[in-house]
């Protein structure tokens, strides 16, 4: 047998509540996932592990253990409250920050101790959905690699991503995006101006309208888009105008809320709130500035490693105001979640989640908006949609002949390309389980996308 499948639910003991984004992983090693919203998840474990022990961690509770092969799928993993009392903390020599503000400086500055210095690769899965209130419009599943320098170099030049497989492509926006197309136009040679109700579907070619779809996917949604930019908060901390840089506190303001507990260790949970500038991404071709930040941090009491982010972009400048109101129907234009895993004393990114609205051009936004939506037949809930890109990490790779080899291959971070399934490589791959709801959607989006289809 090559692996084993645990498959199980994490629930809060006193609530019966399930718990969201539990660690899941095989302790001494790099191999692990998380529980979806359900609190259910799958791990593979290859059958040389099966004698090694399973964890179950959560901040805020204690860890439950147990050895892989003497685990009961039958039973849910229930764990319990787990309070930190500061009057246990073991004075160090160097002094200890006093605020928010000192705590999150002072980690800044351990950056270059906590993550990664030497080249690695990780290994994870990517499910990137796109909906509106009412349904999907797009999903993909992919297995990625991603390779980094370590800390020191700039991730724009030393961070490269390939999609390895596709599971799931899904599309159905062909008939809501006439907005993007128009955008394609604008930016691209003979560089026609039209407004995007001088366009019906049926004078544009599907190919060419797919071309747009992509291009709008990439300079919005993008991996490197993700990673490479200012919302990688810590591997990016070092380039210019880094949110988490030498202005931070300029953009940002932190107060301490309490002290947690992580798999036995104390940590910090820290709230994020607007300092006296705005937040602004630099987007190319895309007004992403006039935000404020709120929040949480989690850092750890004893070494300043951030453990985990939540972190959102609210508009806040009129402009951005008006602006969200109008094309997003909200305010909340970024939500990003990272969480990070220790391994040889380095911190490596986990799991990510990111939600951001999309621009399409479903109805008229208009002060007619109300009547002009009726007459075409469409409902508030479909107008407005949304990009949701998760990822866990479920494998870390340090070995210097491995990552080498790994480098002189060809190497495409182009989610947008249908490829024959293979059904082999999934059977042996960790996933991050679909939650009740998705499964229906999913269902449904699967019967009607009609644009391009895995």
């Amino acid at each position: 047998m090559a692996q084993i499948d645990i498959e199980s639910k994490v629930v809060d003991f006193a609530t019966y509540l399930p718990i969201e984004n539990a660690s899941i992983y095989i302790k001494n090693t790099t191999i692990g996932t998380v529980s979806n919203v359900d609190g259910k998840f799958l791990l593979v474990v290859p059958q040389e592990h099966v004698q090694d022990t399973l964890v179950v961690s959560s901040i805020g509770y204690k860890s439950y253990e147990t050895v892989i092969n003497a685990f009961d799928p039958s039973m849910d993993i229930f764990l319990t409250e787990d309070v930190a009392s500061l009057d246990e903390v073991i004075l160090v020599a160097d002094p200890r920050p006093t605020t928010g503000n000192g705590v999150v400086q002072k980690a800044i500055e351990r950056l270059s101790r906590n993550l990664p210095s030497t080249p690695y690769i990780q290994k994870g899965f990517l499910r990137h959905k796109e909906r509106n209130k009412k349904e999907y419009k797009w999903l993909i599943e992919s297995a990625i690699t991603m390779y980094d320098s370590g800390y020191a170099s700039r991730a724009e030049e030393h961070l490269k991503i390939n999609v390895d497989e596709i599971r799931k492509s899904y599309d159905l926006r062909e008939v809501d995006s006439l907005y993007t197309y128009t955008s394609y136009l604008k930016n691209h040679p003979p560089y026609i101006d039209l407004k995007s109700k001088q366009l019906r579907r049926d004078t544009i070619e599907t190919a060419s309208l797919i071309e747009a779809i992509k291009w709008n996917d990439r300079r919005v949604n993008g991996l490197d888009n993700l990673f490479q930019g200012r919302l990688n908060f810590l591997r990016n901390a070092t380039v210019r105008n880094a949110l988490f840089g030498d202005n931070l506190l300029e953009m940002h303001q932190f107060e301490v809320d309490t002290i947690l507990v992580d798999d036995g260790r104390k940590l910090y949970k820290i709230k994020i709130s607007k300092g006296k500038e705005y937040v602004g991404l630099n987007t190319r071709n895309i007004y992403n500035e006039g935000y404020e930040p709120k929040g949480w941090l989690y850092i750890y009491w004893d070494n300043y490693a951030f453990k985990k982010i939540e972190y959102e972009l609210v508009a806040a400048s009129p402009a951005q105001k008006a602006r969200s109101k109008s094309l997003f129907d909200t305010q909340t234009n970024h939500k990003l979640v990272m969480t990070y895993l220790e391994y040889n004393d380095k911190m490596y990114a986990s799991y990510v989640y990111y939600e951001t609205p999309k621009l399409v051009n479903v109805g008229d936004r208009s002060s007619d908006q109300e009547k002009n939506l009726e007459e075409s037949g469409k409902s508030k809930d479909e107008q407005y949609y949304y990009t949701i890109q998760e990822i866990v990490f479920t494998k870390i790779i340090q070995d210097p002949e491995f990552v080498f080899e790994a480098l002189q291959r060809d190497w495409s971070q182009d989610i947008f390309t249908s490829r024959p399934y293979n059904k082999e490589f999934w059977k042996n791959y960790n996933v991050l389980l679909e939650s009740e709801e998705e499964q229906k959607l999913i269902q449904d989006l699967s019967k009607r996308a009609t644009l391009f289809k895995q």
